[in-house]
């Protein structure tokens, strides 16, 4: 396995501190980012702390630079509506604003059942609507990416391990019923993408089953089906955050990113050129 220069974005989160121990178990050099340098305790001593807030995008250039490889498990739960979209969006769009062209693997960390959208969580909050909107922002960065949607965090027994990959997004209750995983098994799942070249451009919901965990995380990439070449949603998805209906603030930070021709069957409205 190739030993990546790796930033964890919500690193003293309680998947990101997972994220930076399972990056450094698998030889990469990891990079931290934090807001509060006090918080920065118990990272394994090769860590390198960085301090900077996605939300302030004038932080980001020495926390980004000369990385090859980043992973993003931004969350703002009882933040509301302005956290949603400056947390879990534009955070999402600063940084690869700040990467710019230069190529970096990225592993985005949304929810299972992020397209969902007519659910009280969803109305409230609309964390859903904005955390798809960056995996759009990421499928229109033109960099290599895997996009993890994981289940509930820790409702796993003892027994549950095995990890089962799904697409499209069915499994919509909006209780641990979606399905449950350790956050560990997440951090597993978006450290091993970054080197799998059977995870790039695919986008999953992830949830554990009864059984032990799979030692080898590349024949569950490989089963997967690639998001649609051009397309802003992943594979499966369904269509209903049409893109024409989106505000023109997104319109503006997709062509701001890269040209995107958008697939008409994701979007039910012929091809569009954002540039």
């Amino acid at each position: 396995m190739t030993a990546l220069s790796v930033l964890v974005v919500g690193a003293t989160g309680s998947v990101g501190r997972h994220v930076v121990d399972a990056a450094v178990a698998a030889g990469h050099r990891v990079r931290a980012l934090v807001r509060d340098p006090a918080r920065a305790v118990g990272f394994p001593a090769s860590v390198e702390v960085v301090v900077g807030d996605v939300t302030r995008p004038d932080t980001l250039g020495p926390a980004v630079d000369g990385i090859e490889g980043l992973v993003v498990t931004l969350g703002t739960d009882g933040e509301g509506k302005t956290g949603a979209r400056t947390v879990d969006y534009e955070g999402v769009r600063h940084l690869l604003a700040a990467i710019g062209d230069r190529p970096v693997r990225v592993a985005l960390m949304t929810a299972i059942g992020v397209t969902v959208r007519e659910g009280q969580y969803n109305q409230t909050t609309e964390a859903h609507d904005w955390k798809r909107r960056s995996e759009r922002l990421v499928r229109a960065s033109g960099q290599e990416y895997t996009i993890v949607r994981p289940g509930w965090f820790d409702y796993n027994t003892a027994q549950q391990h095995h990890l089962v990959f799904l697409q499209g997004d069915r499994r919509t209750h909006g209780t641990p019923a979606d399905g449950v995983i350790a956050r560990a098994q997440i951090a597993q799942v978006l450290v091993g993408s970054l080197t799998s070249a059977d995870a790039r451009h695919k986008t999953l919901e992830v949830v554990a089953e009864n059984g032990p965990a799979q030692p080898d995380l590349d024949p569950l990439f490989a089963a997967l089906e690639a998001d649609p070449p051009g397309s802003l949603d992943g594979v499966h998805d369904r269509p209903n955050q049409p893109l024409d209906a989106e505000p023109a603030s997104v319109h503006g930070d997709l062509a701001a990113l890269r040209g995107v021709l958008v697939a008409p069957s994701q979007h039910n409205h012929h091809e569009k050129d954002l540039t």
